[in-house]
């Protein structure tokens, strides 16, 4: 075992690749298992210990992003100033939810560009999670509302503006410009949501929308 290895302990081995396959990813450079081992400084076959190959190693960062965007949004929540509305707050979390993907778009892709695997469980629990975040909420300051539905609509634009700027569907500007772009949708689910459903809308089952967060 290397000099490197073996500062790797309680589990830092895997992390440590992590951050290196992270890394990598966001840097454009090629990236495999040798590469992400040759970024972390440890030997070729040290990933295998914990990623039994290219798939898992894509799940795991999927897994990690999941969590970091969860951490962001809770940030997000938690720094809205004392008596804000929902506006705001929802604005607060579709603003984190856009930057994270400017700031890590190789990794949201991975995040967000594989089918729905129901037996990869630990990914499964991470993209919940995110979701919960939202759900809850929405749960707390609109009691009233149709909160599986709206969290979809308000997820669906989060996620449909985060993707029309990384693939460059909106002019490129600066953070105040998107921010301003996100607040001002966010506001618009709200003003939706207020709006009387038409006669004859259809309604969509909800266990098909619990059925999205396997991502």
């Amino acid at each position: 075992m290397s000099t490197s290895e073996k500062s790797y302990h309680h589990g830092d081995l895997r992390a440590a690749l992590l951050k290196a396959a992270i890394e990598l990813l966001e840097s454009g450079e090629p990236f495999s298992m040798r590469a992400v081992a040759r970024r972390a400084g440890v030997s070729q076959t040290a990933p295998y210990r914990h990623f039994a190959d290219r798939k898992a190693l894509d799940g795991a960062v999927a897994v990690q992003g999941f969590q970091d965007l969860t951490a962001d949004l809770a940030a997000a929540l938690a720094g809205a100033p004392d008596g804000a509305g929902p506006v705001e707050r929802l604005g607060n979390l579709g603003v984190a939810y856009v930057l994270f993907a400017l700031k890590r778009p190789t990794e949201f892709r991975i995040m967000f560009g594989n089918e729905c695997d129901d037996a990869d469980a630990e990914r499964v629990l991470a993209a919940q999670g995110l979701h919960a975040v939202l759900d809850d909420v929405l749960a707390e300051m609109l009691p009233s509302a149709d909160v599986s539905h709206l969290s979809l609509a308000f997820w669906g634009m989060a996620h449909g503006l985060a993707f029309l700027h990384l693939d460059g569907k909106l002019r490129p500007e600066d953070l105040g410009e998107v921010e301003g772009r996100v607040r001002a949708a966010a506001a618009a689910v709200l003003t939706m949501n207020a709006l009387p459903e038409p006669d004859g809308a259809r309604v969509v089952d909800s266990e098909h929308i619990a059925g999205l967060s396997c991502m």
